[in-house]
């Protein structure tokens, strides 16, 4: 009963220096931090220049290529996902969508995407075991992730308009991969 008792005192206590250190009050104004050096040779880029790089790596008008030789092609970004309307494509609108995990794995990829329900085979691109990935019943999508030049997964999916008549989504998508690699070297 004593190191219970014991046992409570300690956590109140912790629980009260916590509390009361969590409530100081720091005067002055915050200001951001300076653009020096930070021991690593590196400048600190508060601009963020370079935040949207990877979707960069290929052309626009590589990709409206691609696709179907499209040529208006408009980007957009959301999360770790790149994205390209392509107005003109064959049978009328497309889309291609990279995708980027620094930290992705084929087998992550592979696992998720037959938790999707969605139809995983293993390919080769550029030497490399890769993913190609369809949704059943779905001729007018299809996707292909491959191990990054350094690290992680990269993947294309290119998606035409339902029902319309275009070239393989698959063959587009796996070019589009095969370029990124080559690219990212």
């Amino acid at each position: 009963m004593r190191t219970t008792r014991f046992a409570t005192a300690t956590a109140a206590l912790l629980l009260t220096v916590t509390l009361v250190g969590c409530g100081e009050q720091v005067d002055g104004t915050a200001l951001p931090a300076p653009d020096e050096d930070r021991g690593g040779g590196e400048k600190v880029n508060s601009d963020f220049d370079k935040l949207l790089r990877e979707c960069e790596l290929v052309a626009e008008a590589k990709i409206g290529e691609i696709v179907g030789n499209a040529t208006y092609v408009e980007s957009s970004f959301s999360g770790a996902v790149c994205m390209w309307n392509i107005a003109d494509a064959p049978g009328g609108s497309a889309m291609a969508t990279l995708n980027w995990y620094e930290m992705g794995t084929l087998n992550n990829e592979k696992t998720t995407n037959q938790k999707l329900g969605y139809l995983t085979g293993d390919i080769t691109v550029q030497g490399r075991r890769a993913l190609q990935v369809r949704r059943p019943n779905d001729n007018d999508s299809c996707g292909v992730t491959a191990p990054a030049a350094d690290v992680g997964v990269i993947g294309w999916w290119i998606n035409y308009r339902p029902g319309s008549a275009h070239p393989d989504p698959c063959a587009g998508a796996q070019k589009l991969v095969e370029l990124t690699l080559d690219l990212a070297r």
